[in-house]
C-alpha cells in the first residue's frame, strides 16, 4: 500500500493525506474542492465523470481569475467574485478546506493561494491529488453534489498579493528576493510568448516543478526543499516574492515556501505575462 507522509514539514497542517481525507468526509464545518482543469473547458465534464465523495468544484481559471478579454495575465479576481464562487461551491467562513488537482497540485496551489489572500487560513493540499485518492482504492462518485447556501466573508491580506507597481518598488530593497517559478530556458531568456525574454531584475530561478516528484506529484521532502532553496541561492529570512508567466507555478512555489516554514511569502500574480510585455519595466537576460 502507498504511503503518505506530512511529517517533518514545519507547517504538516497545509497537507491532507488520503486517509486523513477519508476519515473526516461529510464532518460539519469541512469541505473538498476538485480543482481539476483543462484549457479546452473540460474540467467540468471531468469533475462529472467522477470525483471525491462531497466535493464540489471550482474553476480556478473562470471563478478565481478577473476575466479580462484577449489578456494573458491571469490576475486574482476580485472579493465579489471570488465570493460568488466559494459561496456556489459551498465555502464558507471557518471551514476546514481540502483541495485537488490531477497535476501536481498546480491548480490547487492556486486555489489554495487566493482562498488564503482573501483570508481563509484551514485550507489544504491534497497528497497525491486524485490519483493518490484512487491508488488507496478509496471511492468515487459521479453524484451531483449541492452544498446548503453559506456565507463567505473575504477579509482581503494585500500584503500576499502584490501588483507591477508594488514589485518595481521593491527591486532594489535588500530585505527582499524575487522567485522566478518558470523553468530555466525561459528564465534564461531563450523561451516565452512576451515581446521580451529573460527575467525580472536580480531574480533567482527555482523551478516550481522542482517542488513535486515527476511521478507521484507529491511535494518533495523539506530536506529536499531545503536543497532546492540553497543551490538557488534563496535567503530564507528576507521576503519571498514568487512569480511565472500564468500563475500556476507561483503559487505553487508559495505553497512549499509555506509548507517548510518560509514566513514571509508573497505572489506577482501578474508576472512574466505582465512584466515581460510592458517596455517600461527593467529586465535581465
Amino acid at each position: 500500500m502507498t504511503e503518505y507522509v506530512v511529517s517533518g514539514y514545519a507547517r504538516p497542517e497545509l497537507l491532507a493525506t488520503p486517509e486523513w481525507l477519508s476519515e473526516n468526509l461529510g464532518r460539519p464545518g469541512f469541505g473538498v474542492l476538485d480543482t481539476r482543469w483543462r484549457p479546452d473547458g473540460s474540467g467540468r465534464r471531468l469533475y462529472a465523470s467522477g470525483h471525491i465523495p462531497g466535493a464540489t468544484y471550482v474553476d480556478w481559471r473562470t471563478d478565481l481569475v478577473e476575466q479580462e478579454d484577449d489578456s494573458d495575465v491571469l490576475l486574482m479576481a476580485g472579493p465579489q467574485q471570488v465570493t460568488e464562487a466559494l459561496t456556489r461551491a459551498g465555502v464558507g467562513n471557518g471551514m476546514a478546506i481540502v483541495l485537488y488537482d490531477d497535476v501536481s497540485a498546480s491548480y490547487s496551489a492556486r486555489a489554495w493561494w487566493t482562498l488564503r489572500v482573501y483570508g481563509l487560513e484551514s485550507a489544504r493540499i491534497m497528497i497525491g491529488g486524485l490519483d493518490g485518492w484512487r491508488a488507496l482504492g478509496q471511492p468515487i462518485s459521479t453524484a451531483a453534489e449541492l452544498r446548503p447556501p453559506i456565507t463567505f466573508t473575504p477579509h482581503l491580506r494585500s500584503r500576499l498579493r502584490l501588483g507591477a507597481s508594488d514589485v518595481r518598488q521593491l527591486l532594489d530593497s535588500p530585505g527582499v528576493q524575487l522567485l522566478d517559478a518558470r523553468t530555466p530556458s525561459e528564465f534564461a531568456g531563450h523561451a516565452g510568448a512576451t515581446r521580451r525574454l529573460g527575467h525580472l531584475p536580480g531574480a533567482l530561478n527555482v523551478p516550481a516543478a522542482a517542488t513535486t516528484e515527476p511521478r507521484t506529484g507529491r511535494f518533495r521532502s523539506s530536506e529536499e526543499l531545503w536543497a532546492l532553496l540553497r543551490r538557488a541561492g534563496v535567503n530564507p529570512r528576507r521576503r519571498l516574492i514568487c512569480y511565472d508567466s500564468a500563475g500556476m507555478g507561483a503559487c505553487k512555489l508559495a505553497f512549499a515556501l509555506t509548507l517548510i516554514g518560509c514566513d514571509d511569502v508573497a505572489v506577482y500574480d501578474g508576472g512574466w505575462a505582465e512584466w515581460g510585455d510592458r517596455l517600461d519595466l527593467p529586465t535581465e537576460r
